[in-house]
């Protein structure tokens, strides 16, 4: 029932997209050229090195690029390697190894993760300062002895318990 109202909400989201004239997206993506399907279907930009094709370019058409387009139809021989740059440059953003070089957030996620626990090391040791009072009695040495001694003499659960273990005629624990 849920996922029927749920997909029921999402249909008109859906269809008022699809319907969308160019000049909505043009009102969103600028002068921007569409040169393919994308990640999605959608006019988007997005640098990602498992899905390398955006479907829009990252720079608006201007006079330069323009020529420099025209310019690429021909002979790539005579572009110079700053021009092939510059091309590179309008259609995508990054390089794959601008992609994926490292950028260092293992630092601040380390750093955090660190801060926590030392958050949570902090409030234990409040908490065991000002909030718990001491162990009970029965937590002393001496006392689980007499204890354990008394669970013998009375042989409590004497066939599978503790006092299975105990030889009542020895008075010593069995071998």
């Amino acid at each position: 029932m849920a996922g029927r109202l749920l997909s029921m909400r999402a249909l008109p989201l859906r269809v008022s997209f699809q319907k969308a004239s160019m000049s909505d997206m043009r009102s969103i993506i600028g002068n921007r050229e569409i040169v393919g399907f994308g990640y999605n279907g959608q006019p988007n930009y997005a640098d990602r090195p498992d899905f390398p094709l955006p479907a829009i370019r990252w720079k608006e058409s201007t006079a330069d690029i323009q020529a420099l387009r025209e310019k690429e139809k021909g002979d790539w021989r005579k572009l110079s390697l700053e021009e092939k740059k510059a091309l590179y440059r309008a259609s995508f953003c990054q390089t794959f190894s601008e992609m994926k070089a490292p950028t260092g957030e293992w630092k601040s996620v380390i750093g955090c993760a660190l801060m926590l626990m030392s958050l949570g090391f902090w409030g234990y040791y409040f908490m065991k300062t000002f909030v718990y009072g001491p162990l009970p009695e029965s937590f002393k040495e001496e006392n689980r002895s007499a204890q354990l001694r008394r669970i013998i003499d009375l042989q409590v659960n004497p066939i599978q318990g503790l006092g299975s273990k105990w030889d009542y005629e020895k008075d010593e624990w069995k071998k």
